[in-house]
């Protein structure tokens, strides 16, 4: 790992964004929570949160940060076929939690393919990073 130590703590934030492409059956079982498995909003909000919190354990060489806050957000547009997940993560560190960000999309975007294989198996993930802030922090 990259020796941060000597560097200043700072209030950082990022936002990773995942989207999911699917059938337009696919889709509408997802908006109306429908798909045999469950609500797969609810378990890709939970599942992004608790990979952002894992992402050292997940991510080699990735340092362990003190989360302030993640928010993992779900939104179907059944026009485009499309699920868009918009993770946020905060922190006051010493390096960046857009490794955070993206672990959470990305988790969040892997169980929402779960809940939804058994309806479309042709589903597409694009993952990348929206977002990456750093405010010196007040002491």
């Amino acid at each position: 790992m990259i020796d941060v130590g000597g560097k200043p703590v700072s209030a950082r934030r990022a936002v990773a964004e995942a989207r999911l492409r699917m059938s337009d059956a696919a889709v509408r079982a997802v908006a109306e929570g429908t798909l045999p498995k469950g609500d797969a909003a609810a378990v890709a909000r939970v599942a992004g949160i608790m990979a952002a919190k894992r992402t050292p354990e997940l991510v080699a060489l990735c340092h362990p940060l003190p989360i302030d806050a993640v928010a993992v957000d779900v939104t179907v547009d059944v026009q485009l076929g499309e699920v868009r997940i918009l993770a946020s993560v905060g922190t006051a560190a010493r390096t960046g939690v857009e490794m955070e960000a993206l672990t959470a999309a990305s988790v969040a975007a892997l169980n929402i393919y779960d809940l939804v294989k058994s309806v479309d198996r042709d589903v597409s993930i694009a993952l990348r990073l929206v977002e990456k802030t750093k405010a010196p922090q007040a002491e």
